[in-house]
């Protein structure tokens, strides 16, 4: 559905609010709808941080605490942005974190109490379709103790 459209409802909308309906066998939406917006169960986290030393820490850390169901460290990266006003280019490796929408909070947590930055970025984003076999692993990965 093209941004701007009407969703089944007749709702203007952006497409991620109203056309999360699953259209292949075998996937289905990872979440639920809470009136006309979707809320994710699954979510994908975002970190950088200036070594690849450090990154493999952050992931590990997070795998090993089960607020992650897995890691991906990938980098070098160039992050071009303006801290304290001077604009920086540096070299970063980014983290991407797979885990639930129930353990974000232990997850920012963690990755605050071993990040190098006194500002991480950390953010979030809705995974929206999966595969059931897939989702189920990560709520089984990332289960409470």
């Amino acid at each position: 559905m093209p941004c701007g459209a009407r969703c089944a409802g007749g709702h203007l909308s952006t497409w991620w609010l109203c056309d999360l309906r699953p259209r292949e066998r075998g996937t289905f939406p990872a979440g639920a709808y809470e009136g006309e917006t979707f809320v994710a169960d699954y979510l994908i986290v975002f970190t950088t941080t200036g070594s690849a030393e450090k990154a493999k820490e952050l992931a590990v850390s997070a795998v090993e605490a089960k607020v992650a169901a897995c890691a991906q460290v990938e980098g070098p990266i160039t992050s071009v942005y303006r801290w304290e006003g001077a604009l920086q280019n540096d070299q970063e490796w980014r983290v991407q974190f797979k885990t639930t929408a129930d353990r974000f909070a232990e997850l920012e947590a963690r990755v605050r109490s071993v990040h190098d930055y006194d500002t991480p970025e950390i953010i979030a984003t809705p995974v929206t379709h999966g595969t059931p076999a897939f989702l189920s692993w990560m709520r089984e990965e990332t289960a409470a103790s």
